[in-house]
């Protein structure tokens, strides 16, 4: 049914907003022919795909958790996210025999899942300031369990790529009631009115 190859590539776009490399790098070695599904990747040399994901990877994995490559990767992943997600979730449709307009429209619903996951997490981070090493584990896991359910679960895995989703769109809407919030507090009436002594 096209609703399981559906939640699958919900799943695996979900993994690439929180990643860029390690998705695909998890989806070359769990396919029986590596990247030869992959859209781009299959035309690079093996060699060069898996030294630059590991090596991507690695840097997520590793030195993200410090502050200033933390703040590098996240920028570099608002304009990479939505390229690995529809990579990703094309790879997925291909995986299911999906081709034709139908795999361009999964890429695109991919992609725009992978940005909006990424731009949560950008404006969490931000927010944070410093986020606890835990919460960076747990989105590192959460990666990890979104690329597996996508190839072993894709029904589990694209409900809680659905959850997020809904979890995402949850936060945009308190960050703009605290943003109206911020804008009431410092209105210039208001301000008068705060002041001890009158001009």
């Amino acid at each position: 049914m096209l609703i399981t190859e559906l939640l699958a590539v919900l799943s695996i776009s979900a993994a690439a907003g929180f990643h860029i490399a390690l998705p695909l790098l998890l989806i070359g070695f769990m396919s029986a022919d590596l990247w030869a599904e992959v859209p781009f990747l299959s035309r690079l040399p093996p060699t060069v795909v898996v030294g630059a994901l590991v090596s991507w990877s690695l840097v997520e994995l590793v030195f993200s958790k410090q502050f200033w490559v933390q703040r590098l990767l996240q920028s570099a992943g608002l304009f990479l996210s939505p390229i690995a997600g529809a990579i990703a979730g094309l790879a997925i449709a291909r995986s299911f025999q999906i081709s034709g307009w139908l795999a361009v429209l999964l890429g695109i619903v991919s992609a725009l899942l992978a940005l909006v996951i990424h731009l949560v997490q950008v404006g969490w981070l931000y927010r944070l300031k410093q986020p606890s090493p835990w919460l960076m584990f747990a989105e590192d896991f959460l990666c990890v369990g979104l690329v597996l359910l996508a190839f072993d679960a894709p029904r589990q895995g694209g409900l809680i790529a659905l959850l997020l989703l809904w979890l995402a769109l949850r936060t945009s809407y308190v960050w703009r009631q605290w943003y109206l919030e911020g804008n009431k507090s410092h209105h210039p009436r208001r301000r008068r009115r705060l002041k001890r002594e009158p001009d």
